[in-house]
């Protein structure tokens, strides 16, 4: 059975409520209950934080015990190269999600930190970019 933690960053917590007309209608704890129903061979971890070094302290944890990552850092995403020094250096392989294409929106989520050293990267599928990204380790 693969070990895969799934770790979202800030704001992410507000999935369901926040700008629905891009992020969904649906709370993550429920589509996560989702995915685990879709994915029954599969062990998912789900942590999420606002806070830069819990991101980090998450993946050093997970890096090294998981079979895989998938991070939404979020708006980390595009400025956290703590984040991206953190994908570098653990060994687990990590798959860089996003719900929203992010190359549609501000040119300053254009950039990534994380990118050049995640394994993968899905964007603009909406929560299915997790499911996406759950199927790249299968």
């Amino acid at each position: 059975m693969k070990k895969l933690m799934i770790i979202n960053g800030p704001n992410l917590n507000l999935l369901g409520k926040r700008e629905p007309d891009i992020y969904g209608k649906l709370s993550f704890e429920d589509f996560l209950g989702q995915l685990r129903t879709e994915f029954v061979t599969v062990e998912l971890d789900y942590f999420q934080s606002n806070i830069e070094g819990e991101l980090i302290d998450k993946l050093q944890e997970a890096g090294f015990s998981y079979d895989g990552i998938i991070l939404n850092a979020a708006a980390y995403t595009h400025t956290s190269v703590g984040i991206g020094d953190a994908v570098k250096a653990i060994e687990a392989p990590v798959v860089e999600v996003h719900i929203s294409n992010t190359f549609s929106r501000e040119e300053f989520r254009h950039q990534s930190y994380i990118s050049p050293n995640a394994s993968g990267v899905i964007l603009g599928f909406g929560l299915r970019s997790y499911s996406l990204a759950i199927q790249s380790f299968l």
